[in-house]
């Protein structure tokens, strides 16, 4: 089997990228856990770490400033699509976030794009009800105080990129 490959797939822009300089620290049936520095240079954050929930279609990120502290926690509702012939993993945002502050205040972003999205036919019906089932998974365990156990799978990390 090969190495696996990790493309970020968007919808708006239209691009699909492969991560080749993301490095995976761990991969299961359950998840894959990777850290990466970011690919256009940012002045808010430099660099993170990932958690690609496999079976619940969302990829939550620790976004980190240069000094190593937390901006925030960025949660992306995806489809993924793996092809183990290839090795290849296609995350595809289906554009709904969610930003966790370390306050613990919430923001739900970009539905105006999943809208926008749907009405020029870039998203199925059916991405469209995955995701909003998706996003009412992630703000119900926000909301229910169970997010620490999302979390919990990148705070073990070493972030020394």
């Amino acid at each position: 089997m090969p190495p696996l490959q990790i493309y970020r797939k968007r919808l708006i822009p239209d691009e699909c990228i492969l991560l080749k300089n993301d490095i995976i620290l761990e991969q299961n049936d359950e998840h894959i856990i990777t850290k990466w520095n970011t690919i256009n240079p940012k002045t808010t954050f430099s660099h993170g770490c990932s958690c690609y929930f496999l079976h619940d279609g969302i990829k939550v990120s620790k976004f980190l400033r240069s000094d190593g502290s937390l901006l925030y926690w960025y949660c992306d509702v995806v489809s993924y699509d793996y092809n183990q012939e290839t090795g290849t993993l296609i995350v595809t945002d289906l554009l709904a976030d969610v930003i966790v502050h370390p306050d613990g205040s919430v923001e739900v972003v970009d539905l105006d794009e999943v809208a926008e999205a749907f009405e020029k036919g870039l998203l199925t019906a059916k991405q469209m009800t995955d995701c909003l089932r998706q996003l009412n998974q992630l703000l119900t365990y926000i909301y229910r105080d169970k997010f620490d156990r999302l979390q919990a799978h990148l705070e073990k990390l070493d972030m020394g990129l």
